[in-house]
């Protein structure tokens, strides 16, 4: 039986549900099935405190494919991510897991000045089929070096691909089509999604990366979220319906490739945008989406593009704090019901 691609999971059946990491732990499982040059990596996802990594993505991994290809590493994030990248342009597919995307700052000579680059120095002959995992956002209030999100890092950088996937299927649909992929990929996925639950389809499939999916059709004004924003707009837009506005929720799903046509489509039906990230404000990818659609649809635009972000100060330790300090559920109401006229 040939394959899924899936383009879109909005309106999947819901006749088997999957928390996000049991979606990232099939994929993984299917992948190493599938090609023996795939492998994981990482502090504590093999036999070390036997977890499964700090989330429990690699869960019984060790059992089913052993030492060799699920591997215990140092605490030693550049470490990992160098191994990973020397792995993958001699011929395997690493997939390494940083426990933080925090501390992916002490990685980012690997990542950015190696792996990220070594294809297009070697003029398309040198593959890197490497995906980094790792997990970024606030929400359990574990302090400022361990809640940030810092997908706008990587999406800077030319080589490297970006998912933030949001929901269960697209983690697994996207994490799978990472791992073929001949590049470096980034592949984010955010603390407090982990236990959340929705429709996975039965057998193998695939997401394309590149593909953004419209999560909630609408037609008064565009909602774009990142992660955990996608859930805040699509229960905002239930919301809101009630009031008479309609809400188009739309999931990048990745940053790079960004589906610049769909969200620009979008644009052109609804006449408005809000953005919305957990990043801080200031940088935030929020500012180049924003700058895409008004380069590929400003005659379009009935009012500014707003911006619904992190406020640009460290994550605080306490959680009334962290509350302020990142969007919450009536900062996404408010702004969407702000940008339309009553």
């Amino acid at each position: 039986m040939p394959e899924a691609i899936l383009t879109s999971t909005a309106n999947l059946p819901a006749t088997r549900q999957l928390t996000y990491v049991m979606a990232l732990n099939e994929a993984l499982r299917e992948e190493m099935q599938r090609d023996p040059r795939v492998f994981v990596m990482g502090e504590d996802v093999a036999i070390w405190g036997n977890k499964g990594g700090v989330y429990g993505v690699t869960q019984g991994l060790y059992e089913e494919f052993g030492a060799d290809r699920v591997r215990d590493t140092p605490i030693s994030e550049e470490g990992i991510v160098g191994t990973a990248v020397g792995a993958a342009v001699t011929g395997m597919r690493p997939v390494a897991e940083i426990m933080y995307v925090d501390f992916m700052a002490l990685a980012m000579d690997p990542l950015v000045n190696q792996g990220a680059k070594l294809r297009y120095m070697f003029g398309g002959k040198a593959r890197v089929p490497v995906v980094i995992r790792t997990q970024e956002g606030a929400g359990r209030g574990i302090a400022a070096q361990h809640s940030q999100s810092l997908e706008a890092w990587f999406m800077h950088i030319p080589g490297i691909k970006v998912c933030v996937p949001s929901q269960p299927a697209d983690a697994k649909g996207l994490l799978k089509s990472a791992i073929r992929d001949d590049n470096p990929v980034m592949f984010l996925e955010h603390k407090m999604l982990y236990a959340t639950r929705g429709p996975v389809p039965e057998g193998e499939y695939t997401i394309p990366l590149g593909v953004a999916d419209v999560k909630r059709e609408g037609k008064d004004v565009t909602f774009i979220g990142i992660h955990t924003m996608i859930n805040r707009g699509l229960a905002a837009a239930e919301k809101l319906a009630a009031e008479g506005i309609s809400v188009e929720v739309i999931d990048p799903r990745t940053l790079v490739p960004l589906d610049i046509e769909t969200i620009v489509n979008s644009v052109k039906k609804t006449g408005r945008v809000v953005i919305a990230h957990e990043a801080y404000k200031r940088g935030g990818v929020a500012g180049e989406i924003a700058m895409q659609i008004m380069e590929n649809a400003f005659d379009y635009l009935d009012a500014p593009i707003v911006r619904v972000a992190g406020r640009n100060v460290p994550v605080p330790y306490n959680l009334g704090l962290e509350r302020a300090a990142i969007p919450q559920d009536e900062d996404v109401i408010n702004a969407l019901r702000n940008i339309v006229p009553r």
